[in-house]
């Protein structure tokens, strides 16, 4: 997993006007917590973090925070977004220790083609797992290369790195394959949805 050094300083000011003031100056109200330590207040440049996201991992990152004389491994626990703008309003983190599992949900992508009278539907896009704090994968791969209609690949199917162990229930269907309508099929559809849209206007 990605690794990212980031400077982190105390934060004194608290509510929402002391994390308005602290967003206005680019930077991001954080807390840090675990390991008996009691919460720790701290933000972290906007733009710093904007750039550690910005993996195929997303916010499954690795953090070592420079806080004074000393540094800190965390993970982000909590990330909460503008709903609109998209920037970072506050991110809980955890501090982690080398050597130590966790539990994180790792997202999952497909790779091949599927069989061609079939639709690749992908009903999970992450996973749960326990792995290493410094050895999260990025991404979990799940080829679906040649897949026939009606077939499925489970959580349990797929291949996990060495010492990650999965959380999600083995049985749970990430990826299924449906059969692909034919073009009759299609036609007959979009004809219903056209004879059904005047006897709506008119209801």
């Amino acid at each position: 997993m990605s690794e990212v050094r980031i400077v982190a300083e105390p934060r004194t000011e608290f509510g929402k006007g002391g994390a308005r003031r602290t967003r206005r100056a680019g930077k991001v109200p954080a807390v840090l917590y675990g390991h008996g330590q009691p919460p720790r207040h701290i933000a972290i440049s906007h733009r710093e973090l904007l750039h550690a996201f910005k993996t195929e991992a997303g916010t499954n990152v690795l953090l070592t925070l420079e806080l004074g004389d000393g540094t800190e491994l965390a993970l982000p626990k909590d990330v909460q977004r503008h709903p609109v703008k998209g920037s970072y309003e506050h991110v809980d983190l955890v501090v982690v220790r080398r050597g130590e599992k966790v539990a994180v949900d790792v997202p999952v992508v497909t790779t091949g083609d599927a069989h061609p009278d079939a639709i690749v539907d992908q009903q999970h896009t992450t996973i749960s797992v326990t792995a290493p704090a410094t050895g999260i994968p990025d991404s979990l791969e799940v080829s679906v290369e040649g897949l026939q209609p009606g077939s499925s690949i489970t959580a349990g199917q797929i291949s996990l790195p060495s010492g990650v162990t999965l959380e999600t229930d083995p049985e749970t269907v990430v990826v299924q394959a449906l059969l692909k309508p034919t073009a009759a099929q299609v036609e007959a559809e979009l004809g219903e949805t056209a004879e059904e849209a005047p006897a709506a206007e008119g209801a």
